[in-house]
């Protein structure tokens, strides 16, 4: 697999990280690969799904989302106040920028999704601002609001509210912004209004022993659509019960396995 890495300019003008991995004979399609809330591009599973997608024949580009506070490596969090600043139209923005970026003609374009990376792409090919051939979402909430009552309040009034990251050992914040713009727009942050809307192929993948994310979520997800299909993953917690850091020669866990099998046959 040779990999190549690359920078940006996205949503408000702030730099996107990604790494492209090419197949060695001519590509059958495209994937792009977003990562979940403090998550990173070579977070966990993602190099080892790169290289079985490159291994499918699929040109393969995963990349740090422009407000995720991270730079090119898998290190700290380099910009706490891009993450703090950051939402969801924001990462639409991202999202369609890349997809306009690397469409080629005749290679289909399929979004792949962790956990809220999930709900960015089902949000993008939900608002239809750009045309995709498929959305892969794994391990993802049916809301873009999982906030309480009380939480909100106080994010509004304080402005922040603190959110550490184990990985890291920082005190993040989410900014007010995030929610703002769902109150300003309840319309286009429907989650499941606008899944019902894509009438492109959706696989919603979802592990059955997830405790960060309930398998009901990919239930309302996958009813919510209109092609859409559910795989429940025996066992599987969060991340397919993946280390992090995971290599891409590394042996998967069964769990895992299911969820590219079940990759795999959709992609035929």
């Amino acid at each position: 697999m040779v990999t190549t890495q690359w920078r940006l300019q996205g949503s408000s003008g702030e730099n996107i990280y990604g790494n492209t991995s090419m197949p060695e004979s001519n590509p059958n399609g495209i994937v792009l690969i977003a990562h979940g809330f403090k998550g990173y591009k070579d977070y966990g599973m993602f190099p080892w799904l790169s290289q079985q997608f490159v291994d499918h024949g699929h040109i393969v580009h995963r990349f740090n989302f422009s407000h995720s506070g991270m730079g090119a490596d898998g290190g700290p969090f380099e910009r706490p106040d891009l993450f703090e600043r950051d939402t969801w139209n924001l990462q639409i923005e991202d999202l369609s920028i890349l997809i306009e970026k690397v469409r080629q003609p005749d290679l289909p374009i399929i979004l792949l999704g962790h956990s809220r990376g999930g709900v960015s792409c089902l949000l993008t090919a939900g608002r239809g601002a750009v045309q995709v051939d498929g959305v892969i979402s794994l391990s993802a909430p049916a809301t873009c609001n999982p906030m309480t009552s009380e939480i909100q309040q106080e994010l509004l009034s304080k402005g922040w509210i603190e959110s550490p990251s184990l990985r890291t050992n920082q005190m993040l914040r989410i900014g007010r912004s995030f929610l703002q713009e769902q109150l300003d727009d309840p319309e286009n942050h429907d989650l499941l209004k606008l899944v019902s809307t894509i009438t492109t192929r959706v696989l919603v993948i979802h592990g059955e022993a997830d405790l960060t994310v309930s398998v009901d979520s990919a239930a309302a997800i996958a009813e919510a659509g209109q092609n859409a299909i559910l795989v429940r993953v025996p066992e599987g917690d969060h991340v397919y019960n993946t280390p992090n850091p995971f290599p891409v020669n590394g042996k998967p866990s069964e769990q895992l396995l299911t969820m590219w099998t079940a990759i795999q046959s959709w992609l035929v």
